[in-house]
């Protein structure tokens, strides 16, 4: 009965106790009353950890902890199950905040921007690699399916020296949240939105949908069923585009669908591989690296993705703070940079690319990097076999080959109790932007009483410049300080006209505000997508600042 639902910590807006018990009721008949959680006033939030991530509330948590709370959180075991509680959601106007894995780890892990909301965690249950083609280079997942399991996978099924994933720092993301929010990994495959082909979705109808090709069904009598199949068109997973206007960018860091399954392209085994490190021994010589760089990325002798990281990025994989210093209460100084790269062997810039190939083509780019580089006064050069000591060249080498590692979270233990928010503005490959970017930033960090800790992700032909903005989550004033600064630095980049590519739950809005162009025209484009697609904005309300008619912005946004 629907008075035996106990009353949530945060009631959804809008809706009342005894709709709330009647939503709950009929969701338990959907998916079973053991994947059914209603979070009360009496349930303790647990920050948990990386690998067991709460699903009920931002574990690195920049306001109070329950500010993005959910109200439940469901467990689906199948994409049936999943348009019944869509279709229940629409009856009720219950909103949802679908998840995949629910790590997302500095951006707000599976916790909803509208308290309230009932998180949907597709990945608990619904985790399989449906499909991998050697032939195509692809592999068909659900939401579960977690970089680390889709390497284990391949490696299971004798295929990983045929075929490669590309991933982030850290393995256990979802292959296919990562995706959507337009993650980014190190091999050539780098860009996940690039590389996917092919998705599923349901609708806030509830209906089932299959973008391109997909939309295309497969002649029965042709080839053999895969788990995913059902008719399925053979290309799918080949051509992104199918026929008619291409719509997989509404699903892309949108909130006008739940995908349930993905097609991600796979790197073939390029041959041969070596990864490699460049230092740079001074602050300033990140300007001329950075005007290195873009030639050789743009040219594609730089293969993949580089990263230029901070000194303090790799300081604090190999140790926290106070392993460094005796006063962790106040920023590092110059001096203590330098002494820290000194201790570590390593430049105040740390440059990591690989390259992949026979080795006549390794050699012939390896001589023209090599070159282009050693115009820069003391930098030095190191493949992973010339260092015997822990470092993170042997980390990055795994990495840029495809193997997932989990030793970059290492990081986050900066600080005690270590919590993060990501500040991500995208620049041109450009010397003078580097180091405006870097200035502005350091300075901000700085004056908030916090380190700068950063990296500049090279794209094809942009940068994704990554601040990790670390704070102690059980100091009210170090979470104020940190929230003060990365809301100052979305200004100040704006002014410059670099915007932000990913954010957190508490900043969506004010980013979303920064894409103003003609009065705001791409805001009321997103506007009338999501209120003609889903008129009661029941999914993901105030997902990147887009807002149904549903809920007053002026009331909900941050």
């Amino acid at each position: 009965m629907a008075s035996s639902v106990p009353a949530p910590r945060a009631l959804p807006p809008n809706t009342s106790l005894d709709a709330f018990s009647r939503f709950i009721t009929a969701a338990r008949a959907i998916v079973s009353p053991a994947n059914l959680r209603v979070i009360t006033p009496d349930t303790e939030l647990v920050d948990g950890s990386y690998y067991e991530p709460p699903k009920t509330h931002d574990p690195h948590h920049v306001l109070d902890q329950d500010y993005f709370v959910a109200s439940a959180v469901v467990d689906p075991r199948s994409v049936p199950e999943v348009q019944e509680l869509v279709r229940l959601a629409n009856e009720y106007q219950i909103p949802l905040w679908p998840t995949s894995i629910g790590r997302n780890s500095g951006y707000g892990g599976a916790a909803p921007r509208l308290r309230g909301s009932v998180v949907i965690d597709m990945g608990k249950y619904m985790n399989r690699v449906l499909e991998v083609n050697v032939d195509g280079a692809f592999a068909v997942v659900e939401p579960g399916v977690t970089f680390a399991s889709l390497y284990q996978y391949l490696v299971d099924n004798g295929l990983s020296d045929k075929l490669w994933i590309d991933v982030p720092d850290i393995g256990g993301g979802s292959v296919m949240g990562n995706t959507l929010e337009r993650g980014v990994g190190y091999t050539p495959y780098g860009d996940h939105w690039m590389m996917h082909c092919g998705m599923e979705v349901i609708l806030p109808s509830g209906e089932l949908m299959r973008t391109g090709m997909g939309a295309l069904p497969q002649n029965p009598k042709t080839g053999s069923k895969h788990d995913h199949e059902d008719e399925a068109n053979k290309c799918w997973q080949l051509f992104p585009y199918g026929f008619g206007p291409y719509n997989d960018g509404l699903f892309s860091q949108g909130n006008v669908g739940i995908c349930t399954k993905m097609g991600i392209w796979l790197m073939p085994n390029p041959g041969g591989y070596q990864a490699y490190m460049i230092t740079l021994p001074r602050d300033e010589d990140l300007h001329k690296a950075v005007d290195i760089i873009r030639p050789l990325r743009v040219q594609m002798i730089l293969q993949n993705v580089p990263t230029l990281r901070h000194i303090l990025i790799d300081a604090a994989v190999l140790g926290s703070k106070s392993s460094y210093t005796s006063n962790i209460n106040k920023p590092l100084d110059d001096a203590e940079l330098d002494a820290i790269a000194k201790k570590l062997n390593l430049g105040r810039w740390n440059f990591y690319g690989a390259l992949y190939g026979p080795e006549p083509i390794r050699n012939i780019h390896w001589k023209l990097i090599k070159e282009a580089f050693s115009v820069i006064p003391g930098a030095k050069f190191f493949f992973p076999e010339d260092i015997k000591e822990n470092c993170v060249l042997h980390t990055r080498a795994k990495t840029l080959s495809g193997i997932p590692t989990f030793n970059e979270l290492k990081w986050i233990d900066w600080l005690p109790n270590g919590a993060h928010l990501f500040f991500s503005p995208i620049s041109k490959i450009s010397g003078d932007d580097a180091m405006l970017q870097y200035e502005v930033t350091k300075k901000r960090c700085t004056e908030a009483g916090l380190d700068f800790i950063g990296t500049f992700t090279v794209g094809m032909r942009e940068m994704h410049h990554i601040v990790c903005i670390v704070f102690d989550r059980k100091s009210p004033e170090m979470k104020k300080r940190a929230h003060w600064l990365i809301k100052t630095l979305i200004a100040d980049c704006a002014e410059h006209g670099w915007g932000e590519y990913r954010t957190h739950l508490a900043l969506m809005d004010q980013i979303a505000e920064t894409y103003n162009w003609n009065h705001n025209a791409l805001m009321r484009f997103n506007e009338t997508v999501k209120n003609a697609l889903d008129p009661k904005g029941i999914i993901a309300p105030g997902k990147n600042g887009v807002w149904p008619k549903s809920y007053d912005r002026r009331v909900y946004k941050l």
